[in-house]
């Protein structure tokens, strides 16, 4: 690699000169010991400068990332070159040198490579030609104070060329900085001998052990990373898909042809032209998202994190367009170029394989392997399944589609050199091929397979086919939504959704999903519901409610996939009402007759019931790591349960009696002694009561109930496996203000509130229900944890302690929601239940939200019946079944409103006054 970085205008960054000549003078009038400080001042000066000219170079191209990288680099060189003569020159200076003292510096790493984001760290290697002689230790020691006085942070190494070989043999780590070696300052001979025997010593014959280490070490980064080009907060250096995978591509071709430049890589048929020009754009804007991101941070931050996204947008110029903010275009670009780098190291690596193979002395099996069969005019050879012609795809571009069922069908992998003549022909699909039957039979045959629709819908997208196939699809490619709710792009949910549906339809995820597993065969329509999963976030990003502009969508979309009227109507249902039995399992009373009678009605028969749970289970779960938990599993199965059997029997008010009898002997059967308690106690709890509560926690609330008869107040705490929560049942005298008490009790003890139920007793006590855990969704467990649960609800109830102040205190849980701006909204709705008014309060989430929410219902002189809490990232949804002191429902127009803006209010952030108050 050329040992010179070359950069437009390199004086305005830093003259190098101007600067020898302002030290020289430094050391002529004052000495270079007393000097010091005032040469540390210039090199200072001269640093600041550069920062600053880099700093309005990015601004005035805020998309020029390799031309600020390699400005970067090239200030750094200078400042390096200035140090190193001064000290040489007038710290340690010695007229006659022998030949061990002789001292090179190095540039490795990142910075070898000549490019270095604003706060990176300067990486080098000072090389002796023996081990170090007193004269190189002092200057390597004077050049380092000098730059650690700079503020500079500083990688070095100091090695003699024996150590270097030997070390760069034994540690991946050293050998890989030391490729990227680069020639800076000092002993130009002594730099080109380390070369020779870099090459010579360490590299000839390791090539395939280096591939082999080096491909590891890039698993392992990417499962540390989160293992998805696609989630929301990507590394830009270290993530899949970043610079770093750009630079394995790079290290290796250097490594294996000895490539002096990435252009190289063309040469040595590992890229084509066109993929090596994609190669640098990706590049390039990743190094100006890097580089915008120390720059903002004044640090060596390479986290794009929500509250940086929007500032890095804005920055590179990117604006809001219709359905679509500036963050979510900037976002979209981003991932696009991270899908670039996947398609890049898929073909680069297949094509090193090739060279391998080739490369493969023949054995026993050679002549097996070398036959190549024909399998529907393509050729098959070594598990791949390859075009015949350069010209196969542009003779009919429906083989585009059937290559990949082929592949799919008999498990094959598609050789690199037909993925990119797929990727180079794709734009002749059009809409003559959009139309074909036989092309669209060959679509759903990929979307509904039977072996692993996941992995091949995923290489059809990254060929770049999907896309242009579906153009839907296409548009929400590498669209992410910008909230903390959802972990990958759409693209990228929507196709681990449809693999975990077909692992549910193989029989994989029975544990995990019992009810999908038990209802999958049990569908009408196998297309229909794989169709709904494609389609279902279809229309993101477009503005408007995506559900309502996805339903139409799927009308357009399914006939022409060929499902019949039927299944197109099945399919535009489930789009639209998608979202649908989540937000009725998560946010209302399923013991409320009511909410089940009004799902049904919506959904109306079996089969739908059937498709929606399962679109349902499998959009959560694919939103991503620990959105599904045995609580969700368990509303979901409840609803289903509920559903199921007023579809099958028809209206099922059929008798209370029949109900709170039937509920009564199964609570009997839970355990020998419980049907004394019934005959006990029982009787106290109304008929609501044992509609509403399961029989397992109906049986512990007797026995607390009978155990508490004399005594005022009753906690207990115990962790529910069957919900993955904690159960805190609280047993007291009822009065209005003891929901918002309890609340900010569990609170302060570090829980979260995910359902409450709230009863009284035929003798006017309170027997209240709370399903509690922590903020990432976990139950409290150990007995410390129970314990401090217990006396915080204690300690809230006796008024021992300020109950707001210490919440607002808190820290909460997830700083960085402070990116996402959350409109608080209040809805009431009376027609959800025949006894209560709901009131549904969705805002940002935060610790004392519910407190503060369950506190004004309670200064408004409103009974809470039931709460139910759902959170989705950074958002809260909280909804209460709530009357008035009389048990009437809340109809007057003024008192709504004004319930609405105290709720508001409470939703805002608090202020001292507030807290004080």
């Amino acid at each position: 690699m050329s040992s010179v970085i070359r950069i437009p205008s390199p004086r305005t960054v830093i003259d190098r000169r101007d600067l020898v000549e302002r030290i020289e003078a430094l050391v002529a009038d004052r000495g270079a010991a007393k000097g010091r400080q005032a040469i540390v001042e210039a090199l200072r000066d001269a640093l600041d400068h550069g920062r600053v000219e880099i700093a309005r170079r990015l601004v005035e191209k805020p998309s020029a990332g390799h031309e600020v990288a390699e400005a970067q680099a090239f200030l750094t060189d200078q400042l390096i070159r200035v140090i190193h003569d001064h000290v040489v020159q007038h710290v340690y200076p010695i007229s006659n040198r022998s030949k061990g003292e002789r001292l090179t510096v190095m540039a490795v790493g990142g910075y070898g490579r000549g490019e270095m984001a604003p706060h990176s760290d300067v990486d080098i290697a000072f090389l002796t030609p023996i081990k170090n002689t007193p004269w190189c230790e002092q200057v390597i020691e004077g050049m380092l104070y000098f730059m650690w006085d700079l503020g500079l942070k500083v990688g070095h190494s100091s090695r003699s060329l024996d150590d270097m070989v030997r070390m760069s043999k034994s540690d991946l780590t050293i050998r890989t900085a030391m490729l990227e070696g680069r020639y800076v300052w000092g002993d130009q001979g002594l730099y080109e001998e380390a070369r020779q025997r870099f090459w010579k010593d360490v590299v000839s014959g390791t090539e395939r052990q280096f591939v082999v280490e080096k491909l590891a070490e890039r698993e392992e980064r990417h499962k540390r990373m989160g293992d998805s080009r696609y989630v929301v907060e990507p590394n830009v250096k270290e993530g899949k898909g970043s610079l770093r995978d750009l630079h394995t591509l790079y290290w290796i071709g250097k490594y294996i042809h000895q490539v002096r430049d990435p252009s190289e890589l063309v040469g040595a048929g590992l890229l084509t032209r066109k993929e090596y020009l994609a190669f640098r754009r990706a590049e390039n804007f990743f190094w100006a998202v890097r580089c915008h991101l120390h720059t903002i941070t004044r640090r060596a931050e390479d986290r794009l994190t929500f509250d940086l996204q929007r500032e890095v947008a804005m920055r590179m110029n990117f604006a809001d367009r219709p359905g679509k903010s500036a963050v979510e275009r900037f976002m979209q670009m981003f991932f696009l170029q991270a899908k670039v780098v996947g398609n890049l190291t898929a073909v680069f690596l297949a094509q090193l394989d090739e060279q391998f193979a080739k490369k493969q002395p023949r054995g026993l099996l050679a002549g097996f392997r070398a036959k190549t069969r024909t399998v529907k005019g393509y050729k098959v050879f070594g598990g791949r399944i390859q075009a015949p012609s350069e010209d196969w795809f542009a003779q009919d571009p429906v083989r585009m589609i059937e290559i990949f069922v082929l592949a799919d069908r008999e498990g094959y992998e598609i050789h690199p050199e037909t993925m990119r003549l797929i990727s180079r022909d794709a734009g002749l699909i059009k809409d003559k091929v959009r139309r074909d039957k036989r092309a669209n039979e060959l679509f759903m045959d990929l979307l509904t397979s039977r072996n692993n629709p996941e992995m091949v819908l995923r290489w059809f997208n990254e060929a770049g086919v999907f896309g242009r196939f579906v153009t839907e699809f296409g548009r929400v490619n590498a669209q992410m939504q910008f909230d903390m709710y959802h972990h990958y792009t759409v693209d990228e949910h929507t196709i681990r959704a449809i693999g975990l549906l077909s692992k549910i339809e193989k029989g994989e995820l029975g544990q995990d999903h019992p009810l999908a597993h038990d209802i999958v065969h049990k569908v009408r329509s196998r297309r229909a519901l794989y169709a709904s999963v494609l389609l279902h976030d279809i229309a993101k990003g477009r503005g408007g409610d995506h559900s309502v502009l996805g339903a139409e969508i799927a009308l357009k979309l399914c006939p022409r996939f060929g499902l019949d009227e039927e299944e197109t109507e099945l399919v535009s249902w489930l789009v639209r009402q998608h979202l649908l039995l989540a937000a009725t399992a998560f946010k209302r009373d399923l013991a409320d007759g009511k909410t089940i009678s009004d799902f049904v009605e919506v959904v109306q028969s079996l089969d739908r019931l059937r498709q929606l749970t399962l679109l349902t289970i499998v959009d959560i779960r694919a939103v991503g790591p620990g959105t599904w938990n045995s609580w969700k599993r368990q509303l979901i199965g409840e609803l289903y349960s509920a559903s199921e059997e007023r579809l099958r029997l028809g209206h099922a008010e059929f008798g209370r009696e029949k109900r709170v009898a039937a509920k009564k002997a199964a609570v009997a059967a839970l355990a020998p002694g419980n049907d004394a308690l019934i005959g006990q106690v029982g009787d106290k709890f109304v008929d609501a009561y044992w509609i509403a509560e399961p029989e397992e926690i109906i049986a512990k609330n007797l026995a607390q109930l009978e155990t508490a008869e004399n005594t005022p107040l009753s906690i207990a705490t115990e962790y529910y496996p069957a919900r993955g929560a904690t159960l805190a049942t609280v047993i007291a005298s009822d009065h209005p203000g003891l929901f918002y008490r309890i609340a900010g009790g569990i609170h302060l003890a570090g829980g979260n509130i995910i359902d409450a139920r709230i009863h009284t007793t035929r003798t006017g006590r309170a027997v209240d229900n709370f399903l509690v855990q922590d903020p990432l969704g976990r139950p409290f467990q150990e007995a410390t944890q129970l314990e401090r649960l217990r006396t915080s609800i204690e300690n809230a109830l006796a008024n021992r302690i300020q109950i707001l102040p210490q919440l607002v205190a808190k820290p909460d849980a997830r700083p960085r929601a402070d990116a996402f701006e959350v409109r608080p909204r209040v809805l009431f709705d009376n027609k959800a239940s025949n006894r209560f008014t709901v009131v549904e309060v969705n805002a940002r989430d935060r610790p004392a939200l519910l407190n503060r929410l369950a506190y004004v219902l309670f200064e408004s002189r409103l009974m809470v019946h039931s709460a139910h809490i759902a959170t989705y990232g950074e958002r809260a949804a909280d909804t209460f079944y709530v009357t008035d002191l009389l048990g009437e429902k809340l109809t007057s127009t003024s008192r709504l409103k004004t319930l609405e803006r105290k709720l508001l209010e409470a939703t805002s952030e608090l202020t001292g006054d507030e807290v004080a108050a």
